[in-house]
């Protein structure tokens, strides 16, 4: 008789988040850290005056990009549940300077990341939290098939 093959230990670093669609998913919040640090960094660095509430929010959408980035790449129902809170912050932010960049569009002199729910990104930060919302639920702990 055959013996099973044994399945990969979740506690030897297996992490399913970080395979698959995740890579792409992990590779484009990546690449969100450092566009939007940069840019805020420069931007606050350089004339904050002209619109810090606009800076402030792209510097506060890269660190909720570093969260997700790095805790979608850690094995762990922890990292799981941080990835979790950081992707739903980022959607809730998304959702909201995009429609308050497009209600009050004085209110915003220079775009953030997430002005016009993204339009200055082709829309990727509107796209991104959906997409990554949806892998985390297709790998939550406990229901992954490996």
């Amino acid at each position: 008789m055959s013996q099973p093959s044994p399945q990969p230990d979740r506690a030897a670093g297996h992490n399913p988040r970080s395979s698959g669609p995740g890579r792409l998913i992990i590779a484009l919040y990546a690449v969100f850290v450092v566009g939007s640090l940069s840019r805020a960094g420069f931007q606050i660095a350089t004339r904050f005056q002209e619109a810090p509430l606009a800076y402030t929010l792209s510097a506060l959408a890269g660190v909720i990009y570093v969260v997700a980035a790095i805790s979608l790449a850690l094995p762990g129902p922890r990292a799981w549940w941080v990835s979790l809170a950081a992707i739903s912050t980022e959607l809730v932010g998304v959702l909201a300077v995009g429609l308050w960049s497009t209600l009050d569009p004085a209110a915003f002199p220079d775009a953030t990341v997430w002005s016009g729910f993204g339009r200055g990104y082709l829309y990727i930060p509107l796209v991104l939290p959906v997409v990554g919302l949806w892998w985390l639920w297709s790998t939550r702990p406990g229901t992954v098939q490996d």
